[in-house]
């Protein structure tokens, strides 16, 4: 198979010694991956993953993984490959491309413990407070470009407010999209509506985190369910394999903002959360952590509702009517 000269001119690679193999694995229903290996100048090989899709919906796609991954590497390089580009294929301008380091998989047996663990590199990442816009004076919630959490382009204009990013840009947004392709029922856009209007500012509300200071935007991985984390090698085969992440649907948040996702499906322990507040500690008050991380489930369930339909809908609702009849106002 020939690799497509847009691919070649970004990677700066010659034709005549650079093949590419088909490669298990996407991260979403439209993607499919490849494999490129291509000889150097010195005789030795580089491996890279390439993610190609047809339509503006995979150029998008592409385009905020792209930001995403390297959002993520700039703070924490050994936690997810870096990517190297984006673009549409010369042969084919409706087929767009994503090229990134090459992740060898080895599996969780292959962990020596030696490097630092995935609790170790989240808690890093959560603590590093996220970079400036352009054209702003401070960190804002929200991010340069769209990302999907699975097959959603999620807005993330930028907001000074996490209470009201989380309201309008996740909430309000994920209904409005479900109710799109899923239909509306008014009972239920209501109980979204009184979540984010009543529990939203009640338990996530700006002057009520941390003591009145609120929460400083950080990097979030934003899809980081057990099937996008595992355990391999960046770049190269040699080195030891450690814990790493991909398929990441990035944006600056509230660090709790990522264990909603982790709780949902599980695969993430006790032990690994244990040792990931003693790095990361819960934002205050404590006593209303659980809680957070529920609020911040909901919006995945929303986000399955709007992509599947069926029994998410009834686990976004027992999500709000506990929260709204505990933090709900009376009006």
């Amino acid at each position: 198979m020939k690799l497509d000269p847009a691919v070649l001119k970004l990677l700066q690679l010659d034709a005549d010694t650079t093949s590419v193999s088909s490669a298990g694995g996407g991260g979403c229903s439209s993607a499919s991956t490849s494999k490129i290996i291509s000889k150097l100048n010195d005789g030795t090989e580089k491996a890279f993953f390439m993610k190609t899709g047809s339509g503006s919906a995979a150029e998008i796609m592409f385009e905020g993984e792209h930001a995403s991954l390297n959002a993520i590497n700039a703070v924490v390089p050994s936690l997810c490959p870096q990517s190297f580009g984006h673009g549409k294929f010369e042969s084919n301008p409706k087929t767009s491309f994503l090229v990134t380091e090459f992740l060898h998989l080895t599996g969780r047996s292959s962990l020596k413990g030696k490097a630092p663990s995935l609790a170790h590199k989240l808690a890093k990442l959560h603590t590093t407070p996220a970079p400036t816009p352009d054209g702003y004076d401070k960190p804002m919630f929200g991010f340069p470009s769209t990302t999907c959490c699975g097959d959603t382009p999620q807005d993330n204009s930028y907001k000074g407010s996490w209470t009201d990013f989380y309201a309008e840009n996740r909430l309000r947004f994920i209904l409005r999209r479900g109710e799109k392709a899923q239909g509306s029922d008014k009972q239920f856009h209501n109980l979204v509506e009184a979540t984010a209007s009543q529990v939203v500012p009640r338990l996530i509300g700006d002057d009520h985190l941390n003591n009145g200071k609120g929460v400083t935007p950080v990097v979030v991985h934003g899809d980081l369910w057990s099937g996008n984390a595992s355990v391999g090698i960046i770049g190269s085969k040699e080195g030891e394999p450690e814990d790493v992440v991909y398929d990441s649907s990035a944006c600056y948040a509230h660090s709790e903002f990522e264990l909603g996702i982790m709780k949902m499906f599980g695969g993430f322990g006790g032990s690994f959360l244990k040792e990931y507040h003693e790095l990361c500690p819960k934002t205050e008050p404590v006593e209303e952590y659980e809680d957070r991380v529920k609020l911040y489930e909901l919006y995945h369930h929303l986000n399955h509702w709007a992509m599947f339909g069926g029994g998410y809908k009834s686990g976004a609702a027992s999500i709000m009517k506990s929260l709204v009849k505990k933090y709900g106002g009376e009006g």
